[in-house]
């Protein structure tokens, strides 16, 4: 098992290396496999972490039943993402579609890489250090459009994230002076180390050391206040970093936190950790209700969704119960599937309509037999709808609160869950299932193409997929076919009477398709039968995140 955990850092890294210098169409395919390796070499790692056999690699590299979950969900977006963006990138034919589609699946495969890494490493000061590795590849893949609405979001989250990440390494450090009160100076930071001593280690430092990353982490989480370079980098990010973002960086700082936990418990006992995360997770589930019910963007929508699910998880955890607990690890990985399905679907959406604003989007499950039926399905999927798996893992968590005695707390979050329901299901329904508006004649040359894409205009900077509103900054060049939300630099916008675009019937591509049918179809399985194995993996680490006292 030593030379699976080699080969879950290696692979991904090795991928990014061969992708700066091979063809689009060889990348392409080498993500696919890649990312589908790495799942596969994921899966196989569950069956000695049940046996309870220790699965390490030298004192760096380790994993345990909790780290499990994590890299079970990072490797199964990384796999899916890599199906769907092999048909969502429209490159340009030449150097300049070449060096773009490089400098992407270069970037991509680094960013999974470090978030392979980040559940494998062994150690608080090395779970920092990959973090922010992810942080430095993934602002680079938000700003790779070039436009001014990319480099602003990438300049916001790298500023707002390198704060939280500063708070965190003080966390760090603060974890490492308690324990130095136990060890000494000369050891390190390795997790079964830090649990041993846990115990006896200063309880006002651990109390510090605790919030710290809390906020500090939580700023790469998505908890509020500290969410606010989220919206804007998830709404211009390509669509696949997106969904990377959204379905596993997100949950990967959750990881960190529950590291943290485990040592703030043994020193501080629950009820002091559940509290800060108690207050944490109802801020970001109060703030994200309320502004999922007045989103027109379509990815802002589900990046405030993702700030929703956040502050479930971290509320879970606050009720400190077995049966919570298994429904926050299960929520982690149907939040990653569904997230990133719904991801894949929106995607589709913009590169077929030309827009990310749901008010001019109707009809689309129409226009896009296949992928429409499946955005609604996702959607449905994070909004706790069976037969889907968050549905069971809400059940379990709100199930787990009624028998804490602050049951209260379980029936806010119900309230909760409810409204962001309802903004995520009308703004969904309005766009997806809507019936298409009477189209306006338009000349021939105007007319729709098969895929509602077209080639940007001679003088006119190409930007991405999602490309923001603004135009592009001065000699901004990048190389995908369309520039959405510039109606007038797409000519196969057509006109319809109420404003809405309208688009020919037809897919955008068959790996989309492929990806989201991956997505939905992990979905019912978690939500209708949860296969034996990842039910005694969930309940393993649920165990690993208590003291029995």
């Amino acid at each position: 098992m030593a030379a699976v955990l080699v080969a879950l850092t290696v692979l991904p890294f090795a991928a990014a290396v061969v992708s700066t210098f091979a063809s689009v169409r060889l990348s392409k395919l080498l993500a696919v496999a890649t990312g589908v390796a790495c799942f596969g070499l994921s899966v196989a790692l569950v069956p000695s972490v049940l046996d309870h056999v220790r699965v390490a690699a030298g004192g760096e590299l380790r994993v345990d039943a909790l780290s499990a979950v994590f890299l079970l969900a990072t490797s199964f977006l990384y796999a899916t993402t890599a199906v769907f963006a092999a048909g969502y990138l429209q490159l340009e034919q030449g150097p300049t579609g070449t060096r773009y589609g490089r400098r992407f699946y270069a970037g991509f495969h680094l960013f999974c890489w470090a978030m392979v890494a980040t559940p494998l490493v062994n150690g608080l000061a090395l779970l920092w250090v990959a973090i922010e590795v992810t942080t430095v590849v993934s602002a680079l893949l938000v700003a790779i459009d070039d436009t001014d609405r990319s480099t602003e979001a990438a300049w916001k989250y790298v500023l707002i994230a390198s704060l939280g990440l500063g708070i965190a390494l003080l966390a760090t450090i603060l974890m490492y002076y308690a324990g130095s009160t136990v060890f000494g100076t000369g050891y390190d930071l390795a997790y079964s180390k830090l649990l041993s001593g846990a115990h006896q280690f200063p309880p006002d430092v651990v109390r510090l050391a605790f919030v710290l990353s809390v906020l500090g982490f939580g700023t790469k989480m998505g908890l509020a206040p500290v969410h606010t370079w989220l919206p804007d980098a998830h709404s211009e990010a390509p669509t696949p970093v997106s969904a990377l973002l959204s379905g596993a960086l997100l949950a990967l700082a959750f990881y960190a936190i529950l590291r943290y936990y485990q040592i703030a418990e043994r020193t501080l006992g629950s009820a002091y950790p559940r509290n800060v995360l108690l207050v944490f997770g109802i801020a970001s589930l109060l703030l994200a209700a309320l502004y999922l019910v007045r989103q027109r963007d379509i990815k802002r929508m589900l990046a405030y969704s993702s700030v929703e699910h956040m502050g479930i998880v971290a509320i879970g955890m606050s009720f400190g119960v077995p049966l919570a607990i298994v429904g926050v690890l299960l929520h982690v990985l149907a939040h990653a599937a569904a997230k990133g399905t719904a991801f894949f679907g929106a995607g589709s959406v913009v590169r077929k309509y030309g827009t990310k604003d749901m008010t001019r989007i109707r009809g689309g499950t129409t226009a896009l037999p296949w992928s429409g039926p499946l955005l609604v399905a996702a959607v449905l999927a994070l909004s706790a709808a069976p037969p889907f798996g968050i549905f069971r893992s809400e059940f379990l968590i709100v199930a787990g609160g009624l028998s804490d005695p602050r049951y209260a707390v379980a029936a806010v979050l119900v309230v909760l869950v409810t409204l962001a329901f309802l903004g995520l299901s009308w703004s969904t329904t309005r766009t997806m299932l809507a019936p298409t508006a009477q189209l306006v004649p338009v000349p021939p040359a105007l007319a729709p193409t098969a895929v509602g894409a077209a080639v940007v205009g001679a003088g006119a900077s190409a930007g991405a997929p999602d490309a923001g509103t603004g135009s592009a900054g001065a000699g901004a060049t990048t190389a995908v076919i369309d520039r959405p939300n510039v109606p007038s630099e797409r000519p196969s916008d057509v006109a319809s009477g109420d404003g809405t675009v309208a688009v020919a019937r037809g897919e955008v591509s068959g790996w989309i398709v492929a990806s989201m049918v991956v997505g939905v179809a992990a979905l019912v399985l978690l939500g209708v039968h949860l296969p034996a194995s990842l039910s005694e993996l969930l309940d393993h680490a649920a165990r690993e995140l208590q003291v029995v006292r």
